[in-house]
C-alpha cells in the first residue's frame, strides 16, 4: 500500500491488529529520499529520486509489513549549485524535515529513509541520531556503491553506475549519445568548492560501458541489502510511542 493512496481509516485498520507472530508491528513506512540536481548532460535531474523509488518499489514485495511513504525529491544538493535546474533546501533544513517526519509517524511501527543521494548523508545521520535519542524507531539506508577494480576513476556522480541504473529503470530518459567521461575528483575538494569548478559537465566518473542489464544487477543487490537491513533492525515493540 502507498500511504498517499490510503485513507486514515484504512491506515487505522492496519494498526488495529498490528502484532505479527514474531512480535513485530506494522506498518513500517519506507520514504524514498532523492534529489533534484544535475546529473551531467545525459541523465535527468530526478536520477537519485528514481533510483530510491525503484529500490523501494521492489523491496516491498520481498518482506511483509511495508508501506510506501511520500518521496522527498528536493533535498540537500548545495554542492551542485551553479548548474541550471538544481534545487536544494540545504543540510540544515533537510535535517529538520527528517526529524519532523520521524516525529509525525509515531502511529507507525517505524520509518525507513531510503536514500539515493550522497549529499543527504550528514543530514540524515544527524536527524536519525536525534530521533533515536527521542526513542523513535527510524532507520536510514543508502546503497553501497561498488568500487572499480581496474583503477579507473571513482564513480561518484553520473558515471557508469548511475547511468546503468537509469538504463534499467527508464532508458528513455537517458541521453546516451551525450554520455562522456568526466573527472576523477577528490570528495574533500568537492565539499570545499562544489562540483562545477571541478567538473564543468557535472560528471564525476566515466559512464562508458553502462548497460541496463548491469543496472538491474545493481538494483537487485541494493534491494536485497535494504531488505536484509530492515529485517535485522525491525522493531519488536507493540506499543506506539504516541
Amino acid at each position: 500500500m502507498r500511504l498517499g493512496d490510503a485513507t486514515w481509516s484504512e491506515v487505522q485498520t492496519l494498526l488495529a491488529d498490528p502484532v505479527a507472530e514474531d512480535g513485530t508491528r506494522t506498518p513500517l513506512v519506507l520514504v524514498p529520499v532523492g534529489s533534484t540536481e544535475q546529473h551531467g548532460p545525459h541523465l535527468p535531474m530526478s536520477t537519485d529520486t528514481m533510483i530510491a523509488e525503484e529500490i523501494v518499489a521492489r523491496a516491498i514485495h520481498l518482506t511483509d509489513g511495508l508501506m510506501v511513504g511520500p518521496t522527498l525529491a528536493v533535498t540537500a544538493s548545495g554542492e551542485h549549485a551553479g548548474f541550471p535546474g538544481t534545487l536544494s533546501i540545504g543540510t540544515a533544513v533537510m535535517h529538520d524535515v527528517i526529524v519532523e517526519l520521524g516525529r509525525s509517524a509515531d502511529w507507525a511501527a517505524g520509518m525507513v529513509f531510503v536514500n539515493g543521494h550522497g549529499g543527504n548523508s550528514s543530514a540524515l545521520a544527524s536527524a536519525v541520531d536525534t530521533l533515536h535519542h527521542e526513542g523513535r524507531h527510524v532507520l536510514s539506508w543508502s546503497p553501497k556503491w561498488p568500487q572499480r577494480a581496474d583503477g579507473g576513476p571513482k564513480d561518484l556522480h553520473a558515471g557508469r553506475i548511475e547511468t546503468s541504473l537509469m538504463l534499467a529503470i527508464d532508458p528513455g530518459l537517458v541521453r546516451l549519445e551525450l554520455a562522456a567521461p568526466g573527472v576523477d575528483a577528490d570528495i574533500d575538494e568537492l565539499r570545499r568548492v562544489g562540483v562545477r569548478p571541478v567538473s564543468p559537465t557535472g560528471v564525476l566518473g566515466d559512464p562508458t560501458g553502462a548497460s541496463g542489464s548491469e543496472g538491474d544487477q545493481f538494483i537487485t543487490t541494493f534491494v536485497n541489502d535494504l531488505v536484509h537491513a530492515i529485517e535485522a533492525w525491525r522493531p519488536i515493540d507493540p506499543t506506539p510511542i504516541g
